[in-house]
């Protein structure tokens, strides 16, 4: 099966996306390392949250979404976490996408934009994302803390990873 190449990157929430972003993160997760469905609720919800925070604040983060022939084929997103510190999330790549340089384009993009607002970043990940932590770790990102957590039908090794931006 050829693979499309993203088509677009775009920074506004769109009706549907806060669906897609849950159902990217539902499937993958689910068929890629077991989580149940609790997951993407969890997701569903936080992402529903920081669009209501966003629609009152536009300065409240800002998401990026990449779009392909077949629809959502990545995510990410720097929500503010206090005054002078962001918090990445929902960073996740379709595994039709990945190998093309699409999950560090949008790390890129999510960290320039945190660089012009916060002086830390901080994330939350499982030991699992083996591609994501080597991505966070050549952006600078510090492994701050790990623990097991049972909340989505399987125990994982939550992580934190922490960044200084100035």
């Amino acid at each position: 099966m050829q693979v499309s190449a993203p088509t677009s990157l775009r920074t506004q929430l769109r009706s549907g996306d806060i669906g897609a972003i849950a159902a990217l993160h539902g499937v993958e997760y689910s068929d890629g390392y077991g989580l149940d469905n609790r997951f993407e609720a969890y997701v569903a919800a936080s992402v529903a949250e920081f669009a209501l925070v966003l629609a009152g604040d536009p300065e409240a983060g800002r998401v990026w979404l990449a779009e392909d022939g077949a629809g959502l084929a990545g995510c990410i997103a720097i929500t503010r976490a206090g005054e002078k510190h962001g918090r990445l999330r929902w960073f996740l790549v379709a595994r039709r996408a990945r190998g093309q340089g699409l999950g560090r384009e949008l790390l890129d993009e999510a960290l320039a934009y945190a660089r012009e607002r916060f002086r830390t970043v901080e994330l939350e990940t499982f030991s699992e994302l083996t591609a994501a932590a080597h991505l966070y770790r050549s952006a600078g990102f510090v492994l701050r803390d790990s623990a097991p957590r049972n909340d989505w039908g399987r125990e994982v090794e939550l992580q934190h990873y922490d960044l200084k931006l100035s």
